[in-house]
């Protein structure tokens, strides 16, 4: 099975954005893929590296909306899983989405932040509510999967959850920039993430030198022992396609140990 990893720059022209993400799908479609990921935020300039204001929460998006309606009737049209990540409007709340789209073009539901951050150029408490739909697992097409969007990822017991539902591929839309951590550790944390809980990861990241960030790329994808298996390219709009083998899972250290030798039981107490 082969997925891909859509690595765009954007623009202030929402519109341009979401017709290029389009293009992309097909493109991607064309090469074998069955599923498609974007990046966070992939259709707007990265909006949190400004505090909220008023006028910046108004461009928040209801889902389903036009985005999801778009990309739910290219998903029936070309028969491909779409994983997308939006600027969601849901009555007087915003979050940060990711609608997941399964290859028939229905939406199976929407995976929402969990874990807010607040930093320098990162004020996103400001812009998202916490996610109150939990660590959802969507059955799809092509297996089960599950999303961890952006700042999750840093929570072992979120990625822990995804394993536990059976996830086999978990999707991570990411806004990393260059040099916000230290080097390789995007990578060595989802290198982890895959070993431990025995499913393939594939971080999405963004691209794009914006008013106060510069975002790096450098997608990749890692399988159930740990390995990167592909990886594209620093602050290079591409595609990054990747044929993975969900037999793996099953032979994972995870899955016939790991998991296998869980005791939960005693970690209520520890917290």
């Amino acid at each position: 099975m082969k997925i891909a990893l859509v690595q765009q720059h954007a623009s202030e022209d929402h519109e341009d954005n979401r017709r290029r993400g389009l293009d992309a799908v097909r493109a991607a479609a064309a090469q074998g893929a069955q599923a498609v990921c974007f990046a966070e935020l992939a259709f707007d300039r990265f909006y949190p590296q400004e505090h909220a204001t008023p006028e910046t929460l108004t461009l928040a998006e209801p889902v389903p909306g036009p985005t999801t309606d778009a990309f739910c009737k290219l998903a029936r049209e070309l028969g491909v899983v779409v994983v997308l990540n939006v600027f969601e409007r849901a009555g007087d709340r915003t979050y940060d989405s990711s609608p997941v789209i399964d290859a028939d073009g229905t939406m199976l539901g929407i995976t929402r932040m969990v874990h807010i951050t607040d930093y320098a150029c990162f004020h996103e408490q400001g812009y998202y509510a916490p996610g109150d739909r939990g660590a959802p697992v969507y059955d799809t097409k092509i297996g089960r999967i599950g999303v961890a969007i952006c700042y999750d990822r840093h929570y072992p017991e979120y990625m822990r959850v995804l394993a536990v539902r059976g996830a086999q591929i978990v999707f991570v839309p990411q806004a990393g920039a260059v040099g916000e951590w230290p080097e390789g550790l995007y990578e060595a944390e989802m290198r982890v993430a895959a070993f431990q809980n025995g499913y393939f990861t594939a971080l999405c990241n963004r691209v794009g030198t914006e008013p106060k960030l510069e975002f790096s790329g450098e997608s990749f994808v890692c399988d159930p022992a740990g390995r990167v298996v592909a990886r594209a390219g620093q602050g290079t709009d591409e595609i990054l396609t990747c044929d993975i083998d969900l037999a793996q899972i099953e032979r994972s250290h995870a899955r016939q140990l790991f998991l296998r030798d869980r005791r939960p039981d005693l970690y209520v107490d520890w917290v």
